[in-house]
């Protein structure tokens, strides 16, 4: 493992140095902040240490620099300081500091300092799969990082037919979700009693992870069943537990829990911006794409009226005119039980992107 030591005292560098080559780390020096930034560029340490109070360039300044480029900006980081005010800790912090040492420190302190970073920077580097295995393994090595007990690692798994309510809007949030198998929507309810649908998910995707987080902790949209599901349920204690555990753990969980905002972002702006002709054209694709809500090798698409005009944010009325508008353009087929088949791909692409 290589170790970058920046001190400008010429007596604490060569006695951290000593202690660390006795701990058989592969040990660089830098008696200033400049002489640090270049041979930290250049060698890519394992962790740096640092001390704050340097004439020229400080430790703030360079831990800022490090922080700007990419290739240096994950190197676990360690300051060391003669101030233990929290103003400082807390200044070093915001710039992405992982630890503190005050001086004067014992062997033992600097040793369990740098293998901290290790264990950490080890654990922040692997990759989990957004799966429900893949969560069961990110909590069981946070919960061993974090030292906690009481977090669960197996999850109990539910079934729910078609039509069924998973949750309603206002209701306790005390789970998120995990699709296994199956499709539902998440939607809102207006004063009028009209259905806003803000989401579609499939198998892979997690559900309701956000009114974990809401002020009143309830829920602040309903789930429904579009195709009969399998879901595992994941404690509230779980999400709230490792958000709040500290920054770093906190960004990966929700990364990895999170599905494509990217795509929530261009539903909605979809329906601010497009006709009703270019929503459905562009929900029947993105279904039959997905395979969800499809049947048979035709992938012949089952779903409610209802449903398909609060996917695109009208009335079922309308919803009903332009299927029959698509019907009557060779677009799609409509059967005796009402499954949409596509049968024109090509001009609903066209159709979608310019209506």
């Amino acid at each position: 493992m290589k170790i970058l030591i920046i001190e400008d005292n010429r007596n604490a560098r060569e006695n951290i140095t000593e202690i660390l080559e006795l701990a058989n780390f592969k040990v660089y020096t830098a008696e200033n902040g400049e002489i640090g930034l270049e041979k930290a560029k250049k060698i890519h340490p394992d962790v740096i240490i640092c001390d704050i109070m340097m004439p020229g360039i400080d430790g703030y300044e360079v831990l800022s620099q490090l922080g700007k480029k990419s290739d240096t900006a994950s190197i676990p980081f360690i300051f060391l300081t003669a101030k233990a005010e929290k103003t400082d800790r807390r200044k070093g912090m915001r710039l992405g500091a992982d630890d503190y040492l005050t001086k004067p420190f014992s062997d033992t302190d600097l040793i369990e300092a740098i293998e901290s970073r290790f264990k950490k920077h080890d654990f922040l580097k692997k990759e989990y799969s957004q799966t429900i295995e893949g969560v069961s393994q990110f909590i069981e090595a946070a919960s061993n990082y974090l030292d906690l007990d009481h977090l669960t690692k197996n999850y109990s798994l539910k079934e729910y037919k078609k039509r069924d309510v998973i949750y309603m809007e206002g209701n306790s949030a005390n789970f998120m979700y995990f699709i296994k198998s199956g499709a539902l929507k998440t939607y809102k309810t207006t004063e009028k009693g009209k259905e806003f649908v803000t989401g579609l998910y499939s198998i892979g995707n997690f559900v309701g992870q956000l009114s974990l987080l809401s002020n009143n902790g309830s829920y602040i949209e309903s789930a429904a069943v579009l195709e009969d599901v399998e879901l595992y349920e994941i404690p509230k204690l779980n999400f709230t537990t490792l958000i709040h555990a500290n920054k770093d753990i906190a960004n990966k969980f929700v990364s990895l829990v999170s599905n494509n905002l990217v795509d929530v972002q261009e539903q909605l702006l979809h329906v601010a911006y497009s006709t009703v002709r270019q929503r459905l054209a562009k929900i029947i694709l993105k279904i039959h794409s997905k395979r969800i809500l499809t049947m048979n090798e035709g992938n012949d698409i089952s779903i409610t009226r209802e449903d398909l005009a609060g996917l695109i944010g009208t009335a079922t009325e309308t919803a009903i005119r332009r299927l029959t508008d698509f019907k009557e353009e060779g677009l799609i087929t409509i059967d005796h039980s009402s499954k949409i088949r596509v049968e024109d791909k090509k001009s609903l692409k066209h159709i979608a992107l310019y209506g």
